[in-house]
């Protein structure tokens, strides 16, 4: 019973926070405000040391829709981990990694992002690694050491911040050195928010509680970095070479998440690829030069990626743990409201009319059109909305319209699950529309013609099209459902070259038999590829990582993405 009425504890105060940063935040709207709160620890010579607060209508408005999500994953926690024995702990480490976004949300230097920024790294790690299987363990590492690397450049950013001369990344005066930092910074948020080459942690982020899932793939973790962004953007207008590496890291990312949910059987998983699709649309607006509609879009998106979910999360206690979507069926009848929910969420991936994410993300394509941009990045983004549109299709027809191919426990849902559902569909679907009409920076008007807006709804009624009618096909492919290779320091390196390895078996009972000094030194050039591809190798790996960094670098540079 303690158990319990502490969970209802967490979930009640978070929901009152919501309320308090929903009425600053629309008094700030109105009267268009900005309030910093300097705390000064010490000053040396002319550099002052201390922590900025930053209350304003972006840091009011990011801050209540993290705490109402916070709130109803609480409620959903309840009873998705009733049959824990840790609840409790499992609730204390989730409520510190709320604590640390906020934290984050409303820091304005550099010592207090640190905080929400390491907070949020090592809740994450602890919350991922929560089961302490193999699966989760090996997770945990691959997402502890590649925001390892965001963390190392924040640490870095602070001697350029001792070079301007101030820890406050609120206001810059343009120079060479504020490019660097403002650059710096970029790259941080761009690990955090799992943009390529950095986006191969947040599939492995799937062995965590699906409520830590829920808050990861919605309004905390990997938004972090795109908050970060977008701040930075409205203080100060980022460089062209800046804006080229968001088009170019965007696009690839948008793909790339896109590609992967088509040839993807897990629920689960398919639910994080398209996390990663959409904070590709983000920083691919970013890259436009548009952060209010970035912030737009990822307050739409964290609303009915949390539905989506928690949705999910009832299928699968319903469905005793089944993920593979080609073994769940039938929940549109046994389930009609969990159904309908997932159906809703689910289609505002694809920005179905008259949801949240129809305002936001169809703007960001009709402005991606009507842009000056190359070419080339017009159309991965055009490929990954008609992949999006593919694997958004087969999955709710497996899920909600094809015949039941497994057990699955039909009850109904407590109203622990039934009140937040309840409460982020009205958001999901009606929060576009609200936000549009309530901030008049989210005014975006796109003059482009028929034809081009024609030709977005055609890519994207193609793609539901064929998803509805391949649905049944079977989807497997371990290059795009692992992203290995973008991580080649951390994990399942070895995986790269044991094709050719196991096919040298043949070799070895034919012709290569007889010959034993040949066969000797295949075999030792098979295990130095093999040394060479596998963790850890500490050489290897830096000049990995390097000839990785610049043959992003040589791209970025030759095509002026």
């Amino acid at each position: 019973m303690t158990v319990n009425l502490q969970s209802l504890k967490f979930s009640v105060m978070l929901l009152s926070a919501f309320l308090v940063s929903l009425f600053y935040g629309v008094s700030f709207f109105l009267v268009e405000g900005c309030t910093i709160i300097n705390l000064e620890l010490f000053q040396i010579s002319s550099t002052s040391f201390g922590f900025d607060l930053v209350v304003d209508k972006i840091s009011l408005s990011f801050a209540a829709v993290v705490t109402i999500i916070s709130a109803s994953v609480f409620a959903f926690s309840y009873s998705y981990m009733s049959e824990d024995p840790f609840q409790t702990r499992f609730l204390w480490i989730l409520l510190a990694f709320v604590a640390s976004m906020n934290f984050l949300i409303f820091s304005g230097s550099v010592f207090f992002l640190f905080i929400g920024w390491d907070g949020l790294g090592i809740t994450s790690f602890a919350l991922i690694i929560y089961y302490q299987s193999q699966e989760s363990m090996s997770a945990g590492f691959q997402t502890l050491m590649i925001n390892r690397i965001g963390d190392a450049l924040i640490v870095l950013s602070t001697f350029l911040f001792v070079v301007v001369g101030q820890f406050s990344f609120l206001f810059f005066s343009p120079s060479y050195w504020v490019f660097l930092l403002v650059l710096l910074l970029m790259f941080a948020g761009l690990t955090k928010s799992a943009q390529y080459p950095f986006s191969s942690w947040l599939p492995a982020a799937m062995a965590a509680p699906t409520p830590v899932s829920a808050l990861v793939h919605s309004s905390t973790l990997v938004t972090a970095g795109i908050f970060l962004i977008i701040r930075l953007s409205y203080w100060i207008p980022l460089s062209s070479e800046g804006c080229s590496v968001l088009l170019f890291c965007g696009a690839i990312t948008c793909l790339l998440g896109g590609w992967s949910a088509t040839y993807e059987n897990d629920l689960k998983k398919i639910i994080a690829l398209s996390t990663l699709s959409q904070l590709g649309v983000m920083v691919f607006c970013l890259g436009l030069g548009l952060p209010s509609l970035a912030l737009f879009h990822l307050y739409t998106h964290a609303l009915f990626k949390a539905l989506l979910f928690i949705a999910a999360g009832q299928v699968l206690m319903t469905a005793f743990g089944t993920q593979d979507i080609r073994l769940l069926g039938g929940l549109g009848l046994l389930m009609p409201f969990t159904g309908v929910i997932f159906g809703v969420s689910s289609f505002c991936l694809v920005g179905a009319p008259f949801l949240s994410a129809f305002y936001s993300k169809h703007m960001i394509l009709e402005k991606m059109v009507m842009s000056p941009t190359c070419s080339f990045g017009v159309v991965l983004m055009m490929v990954a909305t008609f992949f999006t549109a593919n694997y958004v299709s087969r999955s709710v027809k497996c899920i909600l319209w094809s015949k039941p191919n497994s057990s699955i426990l039909s009850k109904g849902s407590p109203i622990s699950v039934i009140l937040p559902m309840t409460l982020l569909s009205v958001g999901a679907i009606i929060s576009g529309k609200l936000i549009y009409l309530v901030d008049a920076s989210n005014l975006e008007c796109a003059y482009i013609s028929s034809l081009l807006g024609n030709g977005i709804n055609l890519v994207t009624i193609l793609g539901v099209v064929l998803g509805l009618s391949s649905w049944g096909e079977p989807k497997k492919n371990f290059l795009l459902s692992t992203m290995f290779f973008l991580s080649p320091i951390v994990s399942m390196s070895s995986k790269l070259i044991s094709p050719v390895i196991f096919s040298m078996k043949n070799l070895d009972y034919g012709w290569l038999e007889p010959s034993s000094i040949l066969k000797s030194n295949i075999s030792k050039a098979g295990n130095f590829i093999s040394s060479v591809f596998s963790w850890p190798n500490v050489e290897m790996s830096v000049l990995r990582g390097l000839f990785l960094f610049l043959s992003i670098l040589i791209i970025v540079t030759t095509f002026n993405f």
